[in-house]
């Protein structure tokens, strides 16, 4: 059964997640994460989309953000996610579908529950027992948003609520 449309609203945040097909990995070395945070910087850069707080867990990333024009937010996420694919399938020598279907993306309201939204992001390594604490995760926009660690170039944009 098809999906139906998708709400597009403008001046609002999104919480966005695309999902490993079948529940799989999608990053499996540093240089998968990496690769994936070079294509996110070109592509919200492209589409003008203002990430506030992501975190790219083994199999689904997560991204928080706003897009100036809501009708560029399938055109930003089809161009990140299609072209991780087809980095993702070269390496491992893959073929077919990466992701589980289309990308989920929620609106978030601009006060209290978009902080609580993002620490949510954050601390998904916390839940998921791959860190004991979220600041020693390298995938995630904690350190640089909290403590102000700019370990890569900066990702995230200025947070005015």
């Amino acid at each position: 059964m098809p999906s139906g449309p998708r709400l597009l609203l403008e001046n609002v945040c999104y919480h966005i997640v695309s999902r490993g097909n079948q529940k799989r990995k999608v990053f499996i070395e540093d240089e998968d994460f990496e690769y994936y945070l070079m294509k996110l910087r070109k592509y919200k850069r492209r589409y003008d989309f203002s990430l506030y707080g992501y975190c790219l867990m083994p199999n689904h990333p997560h991204l928080q953000g706003e897009i100036r024009e809501a009708k560029n937010l399938s055109c930003f996420m089809h161009d990140l996610t299609r072209s991780y694919t087809a980095y993702f399938n070269k390496k491992y020598e893959k073929v077919g579908y990466l992701w589980q279907g289309r990308f989920k993306s929620y609106v978030v309201t601009k006060d209290q529950y978009l902080i609580n939204c993002i620490n949510y992001i954050e601390y998904n390594p916390v839940r998921a027992g791959i860190v004991a604490t979220a600041s020693e995760y390298n995938y995630s926009s904690y350190r640089e948003r909290v403590l102000g660690i700019l370990g890569r170039a900066s990702m995230l944009d200025d947070l005015s609520i």
